[in-house]
């Protein structure tokens, strides 16, 4: 129903003056409350008898979440219009004492009617959440049900966390009809699961607008609230999936980056025939031939000694963001994140982090603090910038503040050389560097006509600072599969 108001409202902006009815159906997916979809021949569960709708003449445009739709039917000959996406995300919701279940190393049961949910987020949440007790176990149970049921039967005890679709639920915390869902979740915990891990579905939090070619009228309509970007990403995504296996068996995801500008495709998971696989479209092209190639990522450790500050550091802010592990080293600190909503630079802090049994609600994917700030205004999460503090480096400390960030730091780098390292940086014709500091510590070495490489984010920030224009990529993972893919790649060594 929110759907359906969203599209009617872009309808009534782009005709001044039509008028909107709004027919509800139920669908096949509805009725079929008890039985994992997975194990029912068919697809289309949640959108066939919409189509009826239209075929029949009864109703002039069908709205329906696009995830949901087969790539059949996308690429028939039917019109469409992707109207709006919300966050692609998934997100668990848990008991407000998980932490307790997991301290007494007892069976915590998730969720999911997702066969892509269940081979991406166990495997992810047995390693994120905090390791109170090393027997705990992450289990699925089968849930169906729309969003305000499923937080029922998490409140009734049924389960200990449940995944859902981030965008359903910030799309019903925005209404005034809420069925409940802010009252469900006022007492709740919450990790928004990353990007690169949990894979979400192709087109997740899309909504599609569809009519039949013949109804010229409804087709015009389509074409004035069409959002031309987010149809391209979707088509693309739908255009991947083809490749990996259909309908609610997949246990894979596809999903569209947007970093600068630069638009990256990353599909990932098992494919129909169980292979497992992971897959980047859109990455830099690099000239290799003939030219001597450096990563800096296969010295990681090697370039700095890091040197803590005796006393502990306090916080007011009630949300940390941990830019590096590394960072977190004193048991002082380890016990204030325990009180307070942390968030990761990437899946590595993350698990590090759960290690010391810090409860981390997101990360950044790698993608830098600020593709954060989107993700911390959705309603589902709420948070300010003003609230934040990022715990990192004296140096990092020093530019975050400049961009009026709250920023600490724990710790100093000291630059170490390593006669490895200049050997190479002095002969390498293309470098990738992980940190603009590395660059700094080495730059006197470099040939002038050097090609630098770096991660989205900070890094190319300062680089582009500079003057130096490096090739970017979406982030250190990209990279590292682009550089295992490449039949090109000349090493300095």
């Amino acid at each position: 129903m929110l759907q359906l108001e969203i599209v009617k409202q872009r309808i009534e902006a782009a005709a001044k003056g039509i008028n909107v009815e709004i027919i509800t159906r139920s669908s096949r997916g509805d009725a079929l409350q008890d039985v994992p979809l997975q194990t029912v021949e068919g697809s289309d569960f949640f959108t066939q008898d919409i189509f009826y709708a239209l075929e029949n003449g009864t109703a002039d445009i069908a709205v329906h979440s696009l995830k949901d739709m087969s790539s059949e039917h996308f690429f028939g000959t039917n019109k469409f219009a992707v109207v709006d996406r919300d966050d692609a995300r998934d997100v668990t919701i848990f008991q407000k004492d998980i932490q307790q279940k997991i301290t007494d190393g007892k069976q915590i049961i998730i969720g999911t009617c997702s066969p892509r949910r269940e081979e991406m987020a166990v495997g992810f949440l047995q390693k994120a959440l905090p390791q109170l007790n090393t027997n705990f176990r992450v289990l699925t149970k089968l849930i169906r049900g729309n969003v305000d049921t499923r937080l029922r039967k998490l409140d009734s005890g049924e389960y200990d966390g449940i995944i859902l679709a981030t965008a359903g639920l910030n799309r019903l915390l925005r209404s005034r009809e809420d069925a409940g869902v802010k009252e469900l979740l006022k007492d709740k915990k919450l990790m928004l699961l990353p990007l690169i891990e949990c894979v979400p579905a192709p087109c997740q939090g899309a909504i599609v607008a569809e009519a039949v070619p013949g109804n010229t009228k409804a087709v015009a309509l389509l074409n004035k609230i069409n959002d031309i970007g987010l149809m391209n990403d979707c088509v693309q995504e739908k255009k991947e999936a083809i490749q990996y296996g259909a309908g609610c068996l997949q246990k894979f995801g596809v999903t569209t980056f947007n970093h600068g500008g630069s638009r990256t495709l990353y599909a990932a998971g098992k494919n129909s025939e169980d292979k497992s696989f992971s897959k980047w479209e859109g990455l830099p092209e690099l000239d290799m031939i003939n030219k001597k190639f450096f990563s800096t990522t296969d010295y990681m450790g090697a370039f700095f000694r890091y040197d803590y500050h005796a006393e502990s550091i306090r916080v007011n802010e009630p949300v940390i963001y941990v830019a590096n592990y590394k960072a977190v080293n004193d048991n002082n600190l380890v016990d204030e994140l325990r009180k307070k909503k942390v968030w990761a630079a990437g899946t590595k802090t993350w698990y590090e982090l759960a290690k010391k049994g810090i409860w981390v609600e997101g990360s950044a994917d790698a993608f830098g603090l600020e593709t954060l700030i989107p993700v911390w205004q959705m309603p589902l999460i709420g948070i300010e910038k003003k609230e934040v503090a990022v715990i990192t480096n004296d140096q990092s400390k020093n530019n975050w503040r400049q961009k009026d960030w709250n920023a600490y730091s724990t710790y100093s780098l000291r630059d170490e050389r390593s006669t490895a390292i200049s050997d190479q940086i002095k002969e390498a014709d293309i470098v990738f560097w992980t940190s603009f500091r590395q660059y700094q510590q080495y730059k006197e070495l470099l040939k002038n006509n050097v090609q630098h490489v770096c991660p989205y984010g900070e890094t190319a920030e300062q680089f582009n600072a500079a003057g130096l224009k490096p090739v970017v990529f979406p982030n250190i993972k990209a990279f590292q599969q682009w550089r295992q893919t490449s039949g090109r790649l000349h090493s300095a060594a």
